[in-house]
């Protein structure tokens, strides 16, 4: 079936790009660095040598396109292609920098990507069919857990007084109820409105009594804007992922309040997914591909690699940001204080589908899903078997099991 765009064309496929190009600024400025493998052999304890590489046992057909955004959670993608790791398991794959999550979305599901880093909650929204954009991806691994924060605005901040980290809920609703007492409205960036941001963010206000569609404006930024935004006072706070958060203290444009995993510790964060049918037609190709994330969530999650993780996103996406930016969340420290909760990648690997049920209420408690909308379809995206073939491979154990997602008792008060 050809794939189409939104007013019925064929959709279009890019020109392949040449990975020894500069890759271009998704929101302008500087390119981004080009792919730079390592010209070191991959070590043996990070990829079993072992592995089935497809390339030596037919030919390539074609590169798999795999998009991302400019997010530290992208570091599994980066380090697979920086050490090799692509390459050990017989496949050619070209990122592709986006600059928002609608991009990713709507080149996934229309064809000009393969699989892409996806926002959590993003294949129910695809599988509903939600803004006109419906597809079936499949989901080949997570991409890590936990990872973002709020971040509010140094006048937002100062109304709050002095509070201990990570911010209640019920401070903010004071200091929100006193702002709209002052004829001052509160509005804060998420940067999607299908996205684990959002639905976070959203419990955590209704626990403080707030409404979020009535007590305060949530409005869609991209995360490599949500700084200037704030600089500029479009937005009073925002929640995204990192490196953003840090950068706008680091700017001394806002202050750190709150992680997400203040909210759900360890709760599951973007997934690798692949576009409909690509796992049917090439289940070897998603296999090798989901082999070389879980080998380089491996390899990120070991603490004598911090360093050269933050060296290769520095050098790759973030070349106009401090060193101590982007350590911030391999540290697990916002402003330096620790949290409770930081971003973890190895353990986080594993696609679960129950955890992906939370996703799937708020979507219902909010109305941003059909009351029709059956779990089966919804929840359909999330299989294990993909990752379980790609784990033998790497005699990779399952993870523990995760943390429960937050109660939802303060939904019954809607």
């Amino acid at each position: 079936m050809t794939a189409r765009n939104g007013v019925g064309q064929p959709a279009r496929m890019p020109p392949r790009p040449d990975p020894a190009a500069p890759v271009p600024r998704p929101n302008g400025g500087p390119p981004l660095a080009a792919a730079g493998r390592s010209s070191d052999p991959v070590p043996s304890e990070i990829l079993d040598p072992a592995l089935p590489r497809p390339a030596l046992r037919r030919p390539a057909l074609r590169t798999l396109r795999l998009g991302f955004l400019q997010l530290t959670d992208a570091a599994p993608l980066l380090v697979a292609e920086e050490l090799g790791l692509f390459d050990a398991v017989g496949l050619r794959v070209t990122l592709s920098a986006e600059g928002a999550w609608a991009a990713v979305r709507d080149k996934l599901a229309f064809g000009a990507l393969d699989a892409a880093q996806l926002l959590g909650p993003m294949p129910i929204a695809l599988a509903a069919g939600l803004d006109g954009v419906r597809s079936l991806v499949t989901i080949g691994a997570g991409l890590g857990a936990n990872g973002h924060t709020l971040t509010l605005s140094l006048p937002l901040a100062e109304t709050l007084g002095r509070f201990a980290r990570p911010l209640p809920a019920a401070a903010f609703a004071a200091a929100l109820r006193r702002r709209t007492a002052a004829s001052r409205p509160v509005t804060l960036g998420v940067v999607f409105p299908y996205s684990s941001h959002n639905y976070l963010l959203r419990w955590w206000l209704a626990s403080g009594g707030l409404d979020p569609d009535r007590d305060l404006r949530l409005v869609t930024v991209p995360p490599p804007l949500c700084a200037s935004r704030l600089a500029e006072g479009a937005i009073d706070g925002f929640c995204a992922g990192e490196p953003w958060g840090s950068h706008a203290a680091e700017r001394g444009l806002g202050s750190i309040v709150l992680s997400s995993g203040d909210i759900w510790p360890n709760h599951p964060e973007k997934v690798l997914a692949f576009a409909a049918g690509y796992a049917g037609r090439d289940p070897e190709s998603a296999i090798a591909c989901t082999a070389a994330v879980i080998a380089a969530s491996r390899w990120l999650d070991a603490p004598e690699n911090q360093a050269e993780a933050v060296r290769i996103l520095q050098h790759r996406l973030f070349p106009e940001l401090g060193e101590r930016e982007i350590a911030a969340a391999f540290e697990g420290t916002a402003e330096g204080w620790p949290q409770a909760a930081p971003l973890r990648f190895r353990t986080a690997t594993l696609p679960r589908r129950e955890q992906a049920a939370w996703w799937l209420r708020q979507m219902r408690r909010w109305g941003h899903v059909p009351p029709g909308l059956a779990e089966t379809t919804a929840l359909a995206p999330w299989r294990q078997d993909i990752w379980r073939a790609a784990a033998a491979r790497l005699r990779e154990v399952e993870p523990p099991p995760p943390a429960p997602p937050p109660g939802e008792a303060a939904e019954a008060r809607r």
